[in-house]
């Protein structure tokens, strides 16, 4: 979208409302270790709604119209892997609830068993949670701080360990999604930095005592706003906060792509972590715009030392969900031109 302060996923909330080959750097059958990640650009995209639109009834064509599953039209375009979300106790809403980690688990073998490397990015709610809105599941929002960690801690070792017992090895897990105002509000917000801190610190630690060699990353919105990210880490990295890496949303047009690159990378210089782009999408009514936008990321993620970029579900077309972003074309079931992008970097 052409203005880059407007988060997607706010967008996403308000039309529900309304309405929510290893030569490419392919991971076979299992994780990149962090040397080879570090090592690899990834193409991605997040999928997470493919099974809920498969179990309704949709489905993709490649683009010259073959009826294929989504994996192996992705790898067509050389992406080499794919990010999940999981809620803790979603609802069965198609577009705005699933993503229980009994499913995640089903959609990350089918990722696994197609070769691509896995980013698990945990809401920590029982919906979406983005740069406006992190509240905590139900069941912990009457919870004090430690039993609220207690709870962080049972839950992401009991979701890390479902995705362990399945024979799949995340290379990236996201501790919170767009978290510029922290999780878990009020209890985790950045307001309360050493209470934030200690929620993503249990998150942290299960995480590495199930899956050692995954890389941890924390996820910001809106990268053109500065501020923003280091009023997160003042208080992240001001607490002791344990962190492998850094995640970004973006939306921007091409015209700005450089300039928010720049910051992604200016930030995370600034603690010394590696960064990504986990968000990236386009008005699926403009795909030559989408598609240039998208090389513009690309190329200036490349160029920083960026590891990677993801665009957020593509494989979204109407009248599923109202999303707008996506890179399909619900007529034909075809991707756009959009997804040509990925071919320019």
């Amino acid at each position: 979208m052409n203005d880059p302060s407007i988060s997607r996923r706010s967008l996403l909330q308000a039309t529900a409302v309304g309405a929510g080959a290893l030569a490419l750097g392919e991971v076979a059958f299992g994780p990149a270790s962090p040397a080879q990640a570090a090592a690899t650009f990834y193409k991605g995209a997040d999928v997470s709604w493919a099974q809920q639109m498969e179990a309704h009834g949709y489905y993709w064509r490649n683009a010259s119209g073959v009826k294929q599953d989504i994996f192996t039209i992705l790898k067509g375009y050389g992406l080499t892997a794919v990010r999940l979300r999981t809620f803790v106790n979603p609802s069965s809403d198609p577009a705005n609830g699933h993503c229980s980690i009994s499913e995640t688990a089903a959609l990350a073998v089918r990722a696994r068993d197609a070769g691509m490397a896995i980013d698990i990015d945990y809401m920590f709610g029982d919906t979406w949670n983005s740069v406006g809105v992190q509240n905590p599941p139900a069941a912990w929002k009457n919870m004090s701080y430690s039993q609220m960690r207690s709870a962080m801690s049972s839950y992401v070792t009991s979701s890390m360990t479902v995705l362990k017992n399945a024979g799949v090895t995340p290379t990236w897990v996201q501790i919170g999604n767009e978290e510029n105002s922290g999780i878990c509000h009020p209890v985790g917000s950045v307001s309360n930095g050493a209470q934030m801190t200690g929620l993503l610190n249990a998150a942290h630690d299960a995480i590495k005592n199930v899956f050692p060699s995954a890389l941890v990353m924390v996820h910001l919105a809106q990268p053109q706003k500065y501020a923003s990210m280091q009023t997160f880490f003042n208080a992240f990295h001001g607490n002791g906060g344990k962190w492998d890496m850094n995640g970004f949303s973006s939306y921007g047009s091409a015209s700005v792509a450089a300039s928010i690159v720049g910051n992604m990378k200016s930030i995370s210089n600034q603690y010394g972590k590696p960064f990504m782009q986990v968000e990236f999408g386009g008005q699926v009514t403009n795909p030559s715009g989408t598609a240039s936008a998208l090389k513009a990321y690309g190329s200036a993620l490349k160029s920083s030392g960026g590891q990677g970029l993801f665009y957020w579900e593509p494989e979204g077309y109407s009248p599923f969900t109202g999303y707008t972003m996506g890179a399909w074309d619900s007529s034909t079931r075809e991707p756009t031109a959009a997804m040509n992008g990925f071919a320019a970097f």
